[in-house]
């Protein structure tokens, strides 16, 4: 069913409603053809299709993006992007964490060039006041609602984040697992030795990043502490932008976001996404490298034990980290388990301990009850 004749969610206050509206509005595009929800689809847990490892945009829908489109449920929790107090990068939206709330975020993709491609957002008001949302923006923000395009689009970027809050599909909490720790479900038992080794320190130790309990207030868990880390994921050669030997996604020093470049210690690294509805959201990573649940837990269990496995050959030998600049090799995450070996040593996971952890991480999926 096209966007635009979805039925409306029931419940949500005006400004929420509108922003269905606006998620949902292709006209509002260079293309008049890429909306909001082109890029976070409902049936794919508000993530890309499969199939566009990296979504095409711009005036003619002829321009490939940089990065996998991620999911964007459960996002309404995302703290603003800063440092702890160890000196780590947390939160922000977006893969670098360039936005720092959700109306932040939905502001952005308008002007891409890559998505929606308008010049300004003066660009993005003239295209609402012609379009059929025109009346219902009015009705919601007053009649002269449209007449400053800065305020207009503030409030536009506004309804859309409050759509995002408002609208239950986006934090559902209703996985097997969220049963299960309610007591209303039973995990099978590759489910829950795979549970175990995603929480055991010496084997998947998973948990370090994604939390898979609730907080000390009840609350469910989010499956990620909004962190980032470096892990040196293979360069995808299905991403345009990669044919070119000189570019690299540096994740939070660009090129993206400008305002970390210098932090070199930071480059490579992206923010850890939740795992609520991993199974359902392929491919994964930032560059869409891996098409497969189980071959991102074994990239992380063999990475170093077998790097030639995920890497190129070259003169030298295996081009370990091959989508980061040599000189930058050194930023990825190769202390912790389970990247603390080296070739030849036994991999933290075995392959059945791999599919167990992966049957785990399908409980994850929304819509169980």
């Amino acid at each position: 069913m096209p966007a635009a004749e979805r039925p409306a969610t029931p419940g949500l206050s005006a400004v929420a409603a509108l922003g269905e509206q606006l998620f949902r509005d292709e006209s509002l595009s260079a293309s008049g053809k890429l909306a909001c929800q082109s890029c976070h689809r409902p049936e794919f847990a508000h993530a890309a299709p499969p199939a566009d490892f990296v979504s095409k945009g711009g005036p003619l829908m002829d321009l490939p993006g940089l990065r996998n489109s991620p999911s964007i449920r459960y996002a309404s929790f995302t703290p603003a992007f800063g440092f702890d107090a160890e000196g780590a990068a947390i939160g922000g939206l977006f893969r670098d964490g360039r936005a720092a709330s959700l109306a932040g975020q939905a502001k952005i993709p308008f002007t891409d060039p890559r998505e929606m491609a308008n010049a300004a957002p003066a660009d993005v008001i003239a295209r609402l006041a012609r379009s059929p949302n025109a009346g219902r923006f009015r009705a919601v923000f007053g009649e002269a609602s449209l007449d400053d395009p800065a305020a207009a689009f503030d409030r536009l970027a506004a309804a859309i984040a409050q759509y995002e809050v408002e609208n239950p599909d986006f934090h559902r909490f209703d996985s097997k697992y969220d049963a299960w720790l309610a007591g209303r479900a039973e995990l099978s038992p590759a489910e829950r030795r795979g549970l175990g080794l995603f929480e055991d320190a010496e084997k998947g130790n998973c948990a370090a990043c994604p939390p898979s309990r609730p907080g000390g207030d009840g609350s469910p868990p989010l499956f990620t502490d909004f962190s980032y880390d470096a892990v040196g994921v293979p360069r995808n050669p299905r991403i345009a932008a990669n044919t070119d030997p000189a570019f690299h996604d540096l994740g939070l020093c660009g090129p993206e976001r400008r305002d970390l470049a210098a932090r070199r210690d930071l480059c490579g690294a992206f923010k850890v996404p939740t795992l609520r509805n991993v199974a359902r959201t392929a491919p994964y990573f930032h560059n869409g490298a891996f098409v497969r649940l189980e071959d991102v837990v074994a990239f992380y269990a063999r990475r170093d034990t077998d790097p030639g496995e995920w890497y190129p050959e070259g003169a030298a030998g295996v081009l370990k980290f091959d989508d980061l600049p040599p000189d930058l090799a050194g930023s990825v995450n190769t202390g912790e388990v389970p990247y603390d070996r080296k070739p030849g040593d036994e991999p933290a996971l075995t392959p059945a301990e791999i599919d167990d952890i992966v049957a785990f991480l399908k409980t994850l999926d929304d819509g169980y009850n």
